[in-house]
């Protein structure tokens, strides 16, 4: 059993040093990873900051969550073609014939995936301060407000995962994943949720990127947060096990 353990961290470990490479070679990747959060946070915040009317708060502080899992959303698109081109270049057929933990493949995918979104997340954070982000929460408050954060990057991955294993080909695993871009618009990532118009109002209010959104804003500048905070954890814990049991099931069909 320890030899077994030991395996899939091994495994997961060397499959998730290919998976980064494979990225450091892809421009596109690159470019989601920085170039299009940095332009994203900077046209939101520089441009429509000046126009925008959001009650007390400044725009560039309302928009940063939103705009934080905007830019994760698409850049999990390249995470979802990522392994939907190892499906269908073969690399699981090769991987079925190593002395490899098969679980390590999935581990490895997921990983590679959180830490992209996790870098895309930071560079959104760093080009808001530069354009007059100020949250004012203490330790605590950015602690919890990371770990937020955190747990919706890795949702949004192991959705990438599962839907890179049942798409057919890469464009159509991308466009899957579309969806995930365009959720923060419909939120109140970008407007409060009681300007919207009826229906979209409520559903605004009751998907799931607008409790994460709501919590982080709310940890951030200290303001209550009510039960934003566990509905966005009860969201990201639910949808992930569920992606991920079904994503195991998947790709163990694959292999038979």
């Amino acid at each position: 059993m320890k030899t077994m353990h030991k395996n899939v961290f091994i495994d997961s470990w060397i499959l998730f040093k290919r998976s980064m490479l494979i990225s450091t070679r892809n421009p596109e990747t690159m470019i989601m990873a920085f170039v299009t959060p940095f332009f994203l946070m900077f046209l939101f915040g520089a441009v429509f900051g000046n126009i925008a009317d959001v009650g007390d708060f400044s725009y560039i502080n309302f928009i940063v969550p939103g705009i934080i899992l905007q830019s994760v959303g698409q850049s999990s698109q390249f995470s979802a073609i990522s392994v939907t081109n190892d499906m269908a270049k073969g690399m699981v057929d090769r991987f079925r014939s190593m002395p490899i933990s098969k679980a390590a493949v999935l581990i490895a995918h997921i990983l590679a995936s959180v830490v992209k979104n996790i870098i895309t997340a930071a560079v959104i954070i760093g080009t808001a301060f530069l354009i007059g982000f100020r949250p004012t929460a203490g330790a605590a408050g950015w602690l919890v407000a990371i770990g937020v954060l955190l747990l919706a990057i890795i949702t949004l991955s192991v959705i990438s995962v599962l839907v890179g294993l049942v798409a057919r080909t890469p464009e159509s695993s991308s466009g899957i994943m579309f969806p995930l871009f365009i959720l923060p618009f419909v939120s109140s990532g970008f407007a409060p949720t009681e300007v919207l118009p009826g229906w979209l109002r409520w559903f605004a209010t009751h998907q799931p990127m607008s409790p994460i959104i709501d919590s982080t804003r709310g940890l951030l500048f200290d303001i209550p947060v009510g039960n934003s905070l566990w509905l966005a954890v009860a969201w990201c814990v639910g949808i992930a096990a569920v992606a991920f049991i079904t994503a195991v099931r998947v790709f163990k069909g694959k292999l038979v």
